[in-house]
């Protein structure tokens, strides 16, 4: 004697829960499939936490100020991007930065044209780039080092050329710092214009696809047939030139150089708006959209300390576990990806 299981009847597969329905709950693992969703979660619980904290926060005041705030670092940040996803490094971005600040306030000081201050300073901060590129591939000195020591070099030029005094530049250059376009600021609209480009390079070049694969794997990248160390100077040189601009818009902003303006903190800052954004600090893995969204956090989280009037003791505090928190949450995502 046989036992035949019934089979399905319309409604019962009409009513069991398809692949595609289950799929789409709000699950823990689901809200980890969303690119950067779980980046989203800790940015969005920050801002909520502080608008309920401090009513000031969602002021349109408030938040002009922090999309000026964090202009600076996202062009760092993305010229940072591109530079690790081939596998590079640039610590002395930040410290590229406050020489074109020093050198451009200094310049406009003794009476020089915006035009003019403009071009020698980003002329020059894209020859810093270039050198460290030439250090990097024709002695084989490490990244880290080499950007490193080049940081701490020109961090003390930029002490020098300012001789320990702020130097202020008045009106010039105030329109980029502080004017508004359809109610954006400008520098947040630099800021973004070099964003969506770099996201382009990455996505559709050539360039864009040789800097992916110099960060996957340099020796094969070599043997197809690719120009790495022409790209690896090319790399460098753009991020030294987004370096200078990022301290031109530094310098409208403020107004004035002063000494320890831009350096080490402010690359610091990047580096960690890129990790948390996604990009792999070994290489081979970049996104732009990430590294904007860690730079909105950063900015967002060190916002809200000031509001909440948080302890400057306890400040560094804070924001190094609220990027841990994003880091590791960036990383489950990362593991639940298709093929990790």
């Amino acid at each position: 004697m046989s036992l035949k299981t019934p089979s399905a009847s319309p409604d019962a597969v009409a009513d069991s829960p398809s692949p595609e329905r289950t799929a789409t709950r709000l699950t823990p693992q689901a809200l980890l499939r969303i690119p950067h969703g779980g980046l989203i979660v800790v940015l969005v619980l920050v801002a909520l936490f502080t608008a309920l904290q401090a009513d000031s926060f969602t002021t349109s005041q408030n938040l002009i100020n922090v999309l000026r705030q964090i202009s600076v670092t996202a062009v760092i940040a993305g010229g940072l991007t591109l530079l690790m996803t081939a596998g590079g490094m640039d610590f002395s971005m930040g410290s590229n930065a406050a020489v074109t600040v020093s050198v451009g306030a200094t310049l406009l000081h003794s009476g020089q044209s915006t035009f003019v201050t403009v071009l020698l300073s980003l002329l020059l901060a894209t020859a810093i780039g270039l050198v460290n590129g030439l250090v990097v591939t024709y002695t084989r000195v490490a990244p880290f080092v080499a950007t490193l020591a080049s940081a701490m070099l020109l961090d003390g030029v930029a002490l020098l050329v300012l001789n320990g005094e702020s130097v202020t530049i008045g009106d010039k250059m105030s329109a980029l710092g502080n004017s508004k376009f359809l109610g954006l600021p400008y520098l947040l609209i630099v800021a973004l214009l070099v964003l969506v480009a770099i996201g382009l390079v990455m996505r559709f070049t050539t360039f864009g696809r040789d800097a992916f694969a110099m960060g996957g794997n340099e020796h094969v990248a070599r043997l197809s047939g690719i120009n790495v160390s022409g790209r690896k100077l090319a790399l460098y040189a753009l991020a030294g030139g987004l370096a200078g601009l990022a301290g031109l818009m530094l310098l409208s902003r403020l107004g004035a150089a002063a000494p320890n303006t831009g350096g080490l903190q402010t690359q610091l800052t990047a580096v960690a708006a890129v990790v948390i954004g996604g990009t792999s600090l070994a290489g081979g893995r970049g996104t732009v959209v990430g590294t904007a969204l860690g730079a909105v956090l950063l900015g967002v989280v060190a916002n809200a300390l000031n509001l909440l009037e948080v302890n400057s003791y306890y400040q560094y505090v804070v924001t190094g576990g609220v990027l841990l928190v994003a880091a590791i949450v960036n990383e489950f995502q990362r593991k639940s990806e298709p093929g990790h």
